[in-house]
């Protein structure tokens, strides 16, 4: 991999991964890289001013922060194919991310940017999600920046305002009407989003190489509204229904993305441009992840396993 344009992305907020960016890039441009540094976080998105403004693409991107640094970065550099190294400094549950102790900077053959440089690592591609909405006057909604893509989910949940939290959405699967859910929401999850918010509302964990739609209702008032995972080619369709005050709010790996009125939709299927991870461990393990991150099996993480 060539290191010549860098972007250093850092989690809003954190002075550990302020200080780690600035030790990188002082390598990095020691080495002749252009390096460029920025915030992300709740209220700091730089991809767009990035994008709008640097030449070019970077060849690579490096995220310093949790998961929630992460998925801003897929859904904004995916369908620019840019490959994405992320650590855990400063985030909390870090299931994307490296473990700190990876990135090893100055010299020696464990360094870093030796073993990008060396092609001492594997590329990941992760499944997304891609909605389009379709107003009730037959328009489609236009963004500038695109569908709304996901890494994780994409949910839709009522618009809190004076109304009781539930709503009644219908969901059809390539041309066919499956359920009406009345509940809280539903949730629209790639395997990567399995053990996110779909995983909490009671959904399955799926393993990130199985490339499938995980549809998860969130708190159904009827016992057989029940988690289903279909084809990642499946075209997926929400309605709203009820009354012209029930409106809903869609929301992107937990970023507010549109809202929609009774009588939109909201269509949603694999996006056609993964999301592009960086490897760096020679044998990962995603059910060790499973085990560290959700504290299964406590006592074999804390003592010696058993002879089995």
């Amino acid at each position: 991999m060539e290191l010549r344009r860098v972007w250093l992305i850092v989690r809003a907020g954190s002075q550990a991964a302020q200080r780690q960016a600035r030790r990188c890039a002082e390598d990095l441009r020691d080495r002749g890289a252009h390096v460029v540094i920025a915030t992300s976080g709740f209220s700091a998105n730089p991809y767009p001013g990035l994008l709008a403004t640097e030449p070019e693409l970077p060849d690579l991107t490096i995220v310093l922060g949790g998961d929630g640094t992460v998925l801003g970065a897929a859904r904004h550099l995916a369908a620019h194919g840019v490959p994405i190294l992320s650590f855990n400094v400063g985030g909390h549950l870090g299931f994307l991310t490296h473990e700190r102790r990876l990135l090893t900077l100055g010299p020696g053959p464990d360094c870093l940017w030796n073993r990008l440089q060396d092609d001492h690592f594997a590329l990941e591609r992760r499944m997304m999600l891609a909605a389009h909405v379709d107003r009730a006057d037959g328009t489609e909604q236009v963004c500038a920046d695109g569908p709304h893509v996901a890494l994780n989910d994409l949910y839709l949940r009522p618009c809190l305002d004076d109304l009781s939290p539930t709503c009644v959405l219908e969901l059809e699967i390539d041309g066919e009407v499956v359920d009406q859910y009345r509940g809280d929401g539903l949730i629209l999850a790639t395997p990567t989003g399995s053990t996110g918010y779909a995983m909490a509302a009671g959904g399955p964990i799926l393993h990130p190489g199985i490339e499938a739609i995980v549809v998860t209702p969130i708190c159904p008032m009827s016992l057989s509204s029940r988690t289903v995972v279909v084809p990642p080619r499946s075209r997926l369709s929400v309605w709203p229904l009820g009354e012209s005050s029930r409106r809903v709010k869609l929301w992107s790996d937990g970023a507010h993305a549109t809202t929609l009125e009774p009588g939109d939709r909201a269509m949603v299927q694999r996006s056609p441009h993964p999301a592009l991870f960086v490897l760096l461990e020679q044998s990962p393990s995603y059910y060790r992840t499973l085990t560290h991150k959700l504290h299964w099996a406590g006592s074999l993480t804390a003592a010696e396993p058993s002879p089995n």
